[in-house]
């Protein structure tokens, strides 16, 4: 028998990209009567409650960042799994179903990672795709598909913590079970790029660095890498055969380094 799959949607002042994240849903190849919309939204001042109640009651307002939103979220939810989606994301048509059915034949996995795809015309959203493209299952990556009882397990996201709360996430369920991945996307609208709005986000995530640090330890071999100038500038981009990208886009490569590097000063500013 398949299960019920709670979709929990994090919102602030989303009226531009909520209803396509919605309309997503509804989309879905799994049966619409065995998911669950479950939007939490932190104060917002335009439309997003207005938009968000055309498809779902369960319309929620908790703050104050998105780690308790989510937490709310999954409190809140009926689901055996759950999904935590942004509001500037949008599923493909079949990744409820190819999730449910992952994790269903096989008990050990707990969480699933999602291919995830910046979508955009401009050159900064098409670097930032290129680059998103060598992270999935990586430690730079985070699971989006989740056991709730796994979840409740291990205590959630650490309210404390935001920003790296994925990372902290992550490394908790993986000490429980086994997480997989699947390649059906999941596509992160940054079509309207905007250089100095992207970096004050990374520096304004940065600030809880330092705290997620102290609680594994520096010397932890996630935070190394997670961290770490060899493997953020390089190792992740030719581990596994993906240096043939790297040969095969010097532009994009180029664009993409030069991210790297702002945000680089962004982490040593915090």
């Amino acid at each position: 028998m398949k299960k019920l799959v709670s979709i929990i949607i994090t919102t602030k002042n989303e009226e531009k990209n909520a209803e396509n994240c919605l309309k997503s849903i509804k989309r879905q190849s799994y049966p619409q009567e065995l998911m669950e919309v479950i939007v939490v939204d932190n104060d917002s001042s335009d439309k997003t409650k207005e938009i968000a109640l055309k498809y779902t009651n369960n319309f929620f307002n908790k703050g104050p960042e998105r780690s308790a939103q989510r937490n709310f979220g999954v409190e809140k939810s009926k689901g055996e799994y759950f999904i935590f989606l942004d509001a500037d994301m949008i599923l493909s048509e079949k990744v409820i179903e190819r999730c449910v059915k992952k994790v269903e034949n096989n008990p050990k996995i707990i969480a699933l990672y999602i291919s995830e795809i910046v979508t955009g015309k401009k050159f900064f959203s098409k670097v930032r795709r290129f680059e998103r493209s060598f992270y999935d299952g990586t430690v730079i990556d985070g699971v989006r598909f989740i056991r709730k009882d796994k979840f409740l397990e291990v205590g959630g996201f650490d309210e404390k913590l935001t920003g790296p709360e994925d990372w902290d996430l992550d490394k908790k369920l993986r000490l429980i079970g086994r997480i997989d991945s699947i390649k059906t996307p999941i596509y992160h609208n940054e079509a309207e790029f905007d250089l100095k709005k992207y970096l004050s986000k990374k520096g304004y995530y940065a600030k809880k660095f330092d705290e997620y640090i102290s609680k594994w330890g520096k010397n932890d071999p996630d935070l190394k890498k997670q961290f770490g100038v060899y493997y953020r500038f390089l190792g992740v981009f030719i581990e596994n055969g993906k240096w043939k990208k790297i040969i095969a886009h010097p532009i994009l490569t180029a664009g993409m380094y030069f991210l790297r590097f702002l945000v680089g000063i962004k982490f040593l500013l915090r």
